[in-house]
């Protein structure tokens, strides 16, 4: 018979100022034989070991059984509480805002994910399988401020890093690689959260999607639950869609799988935070930190179903974007940071401009005084400087394109690189700086990368976007 393992997940789906939405699941594995390699078990044959389950984790995933979530303070009081048993998530309220916690589950009386976990690693025979890791969770998170506090802000820019850790390939290990730098980043960076620009499973490249791109749990192990493991379990991470995650470039359209896997209808549906949202079909969503910051999620994939060819070109979405995109005076956030996978503005070498954007979006931008926008979608770093906006591509959390670009004057770009990385943003006041990242020193603390200009020059980093100019 088989020998079988169920390895349990968690993840910390959202923290607002007074609670968190946590979230718990797993995978199951299997092998032939003590001497064999694991594989992992597709969603469609969880029934074999699990009667009546079809999912793994997620949103929709049917219940492990009846769950009890704790937050505690930092003397291991219990705090705050929640009871479930119809799914695998809670929000836990009644709790402090800029406040750090730490939680524990209980699922059937049974402390969830507790002690050292399995991960898929290097092996003494060589090659990765799944062994011992010699890690535990943190399960530990810290609130947002309350919503009329100015606080300073660290976050973190990952794009297009679906490609998977399960193989030894050169894509896989760059992905575990900025894996490692992310999870360095919360510790010695403070990174409260992650944008995701995009891109999250590509179609069968390095990993156990088997010819599917993304719309089974089983396809994200490899490429998001095992390689953010110890990420996703301290900060919640915001999904945007990308063109990997749709109909536009695969068979079949993934923006369920992502908004199931990211709990987007308990954090982002109409029916939770009204006009701040506006989604089926397509996905609009904006959440503040604090007072000074509000982030907008623009879907810029292609519109099938719409008679239009952008979904932010459809005018339910389009007035969406007017109330979030409004000249607010005084009023409103001192940033307005909107993110998406598609760029403005790109040099290529593979992709350029996305002209409706510029169209469509760059005078709403403008009008709310934007002063730095985030998107992936080209497999490199790049930044261009158009109009007073700062617009960050950040498209190589795992796939790399070496090519140079050749696009440089109407892309408006000022730097770029060829190098998989992620975005360290850090904002304080009028000010922000924004330094890729795309290695750790010895001592384990992140290293920026070089960045050069369209004329070869090194580019000092790093990058400063400043309110005032």
């Amino acid at each position: 018979m088989p020998e079988t393992r169920f390895e349990p997940f968690v993840q910390l789906a959202d923290v607002l100022h007074d609670r968190a939405l946590i979230a718990w699941g797993g995978f199951w594995f299997r092998r032939d034989v003590p001497t064999s390699r694991w594989s992992i078990v597709d969603d469609e044959q969880l029934g074999e070991l699990d009667p009546g389950r079809t999912d793994s984790i997620g949103e929709r995933s049917e219940p492990y059984g009846h769950a009890l979530v704790e937050v505690l303070a930092a003397d291991g009081a219990v705090v705050a509480d929640a009871r479930v048993d119809d799914v695998n998530h809670v929000w836990v309220g009644g709790l402090e805002p800029d406040t750090a916690y730490r939680y524990r589950i209980w699922v059937d009386g049974a402390e969830w994910a507790a002690g050292e976990r399995w991960d898929w690693g290097p092996v003494p025979r060589g090659g990765l399988d799944l062994r011992p890791g010699g890690r535990s969770y943190a399960m530990a998170f810290h609130t947002h401020p309350a919503p009329n506090v100015r606080a300073p802000l660290s976050f973190a820019v990952l794009g297009d890093y679906g490609v998977g850790v399960v193989d030894d390939s050169e894509t896989g290990r760059r992905q575990r690689r900025i894996a490692d730098v992310l999870d360095a980043m919360v510790d010695h960076a403070g990174v409260r959260l992650v944008i995701a620009v995009g891109d999250n499973v590509y179609l069968d490249d390095m990993g156990w999607a088997g010819g599917e791109s993304g719309k089974e749990d089983d396809d994200w192990y490899s490429s998001f639950y095992q390689p953010y493991r110890y990420l996703i379990d301290r900060v919640p991470v915001y999904p945007t869609v990308g063109n990997h995650d749709t109909g536009d470039t695969e068979h079949s359209d993934d923006r369920e799988q992502v908004r199931d896997n990211f709990h987007t209808e308990v954090r982002f549906s109409p029916e939770i935070v009204g006009d701040r949202a506006s989604v089926d079909p397509g996905m609009f969503y904006r959440f503040c930190y604090g007072a000074d910051v509000e982030f907008v999620a623009i879907d810029t994939s292609l519109a099938a179903e719409l008679p239009t060819e952008h979904f932010f070109q459809d005018a339910k979405h389009h007035d969406f974007l007017e109330r979030a995109l409004a000249h607010d005076g005084d009023d409103g956030p001192r940033w307005r940071i909107p993110f998406s996978h598609h760029p403005t503005y790109c040099a290529g070498p593979h992709h350029g401009n996305t002209e409706p954007m510029v169209e469509t979006l760059v005078p709403l931008f403008q009008r709310a005084g934007v002063r730095v926008a985030f998107a992936g979608h080209e497999h490199n770093f790049q930044l261009s400087e158009v109009d007073g906006i700062s617009y960050f591509l950040s498209g190589a959390g795992g796939k790399v394109r070496e090519d140079p670009p050749d696009g440089f004057e109407a892309a408006g770009t000022v730097a770029w690189a060829a190098q998989s990385h992620v975005l360290l943003a850090q904002l304080d006041g009028e000010s922000m700086t924004v330094t890729p990242i795309a290695s750790l020193d010895a001592g384990g603390a992140p290293q920026p990368m070089t960045a050069i200009s369209p004329s070869t020059r090194v580019v000092e980093v790093p990058f400063v976007v400043n309110l005032d100019q």
